[in-house]
C-alpha cells in the first residue's frame, strides 16, 4: 500500500469520528484518575515533570520500558519484586504520564541517559540495579557505559543496540505525511494490533491492557513525541557503529529475550552476547518482545535469581572468550 492511498485511508478513519479513533487528547485530570496509584509520584527534570513510582524496600532496581509504552509494563515484575528491592519506574520523556518535553525536537540517546542521570541524581540514588526493554534497554546499557560506578547489575530484554530493520507501524509512522497524520489520531484497533505483533501469543493482550497503551498515547503531545522517538530511533538503528560501545559495559549482564520477538530479533541477542564482555542469557520459548509482560512470574524470578547471584542458574557465558 502506498502513501498516498494510506492517506486516504487516515483521512476516511479520521472522517468517521468515532471516540475509538483517538481524535484529540484524554485531558490530564482523567489520565492521572486512572493510571496513578498511591506510590506515583512527579518530579520536575529541567522544566519535564516525570511520573515515577518508587515501591519496596531493599537495594536500588530502576525499571525502563520501552518506546509507546509507560511504567505499568513492569506491574508483574512489581508485584513479584517489591519484596526484595526498593523499585523505582519511570514513564520516559515523551511517554505516559510524562509527556513530552516541548523544548525537544528529538530524543535522541544522549538527552535519555543525561535525563535518566539527573532524575537518579535528584532521588538521591548513588547506585542502582538497571534493567530495561526494548528502548528502555538501550538506554540502559548506554547509560552503564557513560556512568558505570553508578550500575551495580544491569538486565536487558529485548534490548534495541545494533543496526536493524524497524518494526513496521514505527516505520510507517516515521515516515513523511503518515507521521503527521498519526499526530492527529490513533486508532484503538491499530494500537491493539500493534501489541498483538509484539507478543507472542496474543490471546494474552486484553481489551484492558490494549485500553491503557492507548489512553496514554492520548495524553496531550505522545503522539507528536512518539513520531519524533520513531524517527530519531528509525536514524540511529541505520547506524553502523550503533553498538560498538556495547563492548566497554562492566556490569553483570543478564540478557532475556523472547523467542518470537519480531521487533528486536533474536540476531541483535546473538551480538549482545558477543560482545558483551561477560553475561548470563534466558530466552523464553513462544514470548513476544515484552516477556515482563507475557511471562511476568517467571521473568521476575529469573531476574530475581540473577540480581542476588549475579549469574543465572550456571556459571554466567564469558562472551570474550
Amino acid at each position: 500500500m502506498n502513501i498516498f492511498r494510506l492517506g486516504l485511508l487516515f483521512s476516511f478513519i479520521w472522517l468517521t469520528g468515532c471516540a475509538s479513533m483517538g481524535i484529540g487528547s484524554r485531558s490530564m485530570d482523567e489520565l492521572t484518575q486512572h493510571y496513578t496509584n498511591q506510590q506515583s509520584r512527579f518530579v520536575n527534570i529541567d522544566g519535564l515533570n516525570i511520573h515515577y513510582r518508587d515501591e519496596g524496600q531493599g537495594p536500588v532496581l530502576v525499571l525502563l520500558h520501552g518506546v509507546a509504552s509507560s511504567l505499568h509494563t513492569w506491574d508483574g515484575w512489581v508485584e513479584q519484586l517489591q519484596p526484595h528491592y526498593r523499585i523505582i519506574r519511570l514513564d520516559l520523556p515523551g511517554h505516559g504520564l510524562t509527556g513530552p518535553d516541548l523544548a525537544r525536537k528529538r530524543y535522541d540517546i544522549g538527552y535519555m541517559v543525561k535525563t535518566l542521570d539527573t532524575f537518579l541524581s535528584r532521588l538521591n540514588i548513588e547506585k542502582a540495579h538497571l534493567a530495561g526493554n526494548s528502548l528502555g534497554g538501550y538506554i540502559s546499557w548506554k547509560y552503564a557505559v557513560q556512568h558505570p560506578q553508578r550500575v551495580d547489575k544491569l538486565i536487558l530484554v529485548d534490548a534495541a543496540g545494533y543496526p536493524q530493520d524497524m518494526p513496521f507501524i514505527m516505520n510507517l509512522a516515521s515516515l513523511p505525511v503518515i507521521g503527521e497524520m498519526s499526530q492527529l489520531m490513533m486508532p484503538r484497533f491499530m494500537v491493539g494490533n500493534n501489541i498483538k505483533a509484539a507478543y507472542g501469543d496474543s490471546d494474552k493482550v486484553s481489551s484492558q491492557l490494549v485500553r491503557r497503551y492507548h489512553d496514554l498515547t492520548l495524553r496531550q503531545g505522545n503522539r507528536k513525541a512518539l513520531v519524533q522517538v520513531f524517527r530519531t530511533m528509525k536514524e540511529q538503528s541505520r547506524n553502523p557503529q550503533l553498538g560498538d560501545e556495547v563492548k566497554q559495559v562492566k556490569a553483570p549482564t543478564l540478557l532475556m529475550w523472547g523467542e518470537e520477538d519480531n521487533w528486536v530479533p533474536l540476531d541483535v541477542l546473538a551480538q549482545f552476547r558477543r560482545d558483551l564482555p561477560v553475561a548470563s542469557v534466558v530466552t523464553y520459548e513462544g514470548v513476544g518482545h515484552l516477556p515482563m509482560e507475557e511471562l511476568p512470574v517467571q521473568s521476575a524470578r529469573d531476574a530475581h535469581i540473577f540480581l542476588q547471584t549475579g549469574q543465572f542458574f550456571s556459571m554466567p557465558v564469558s562472551m570474550g572468550n
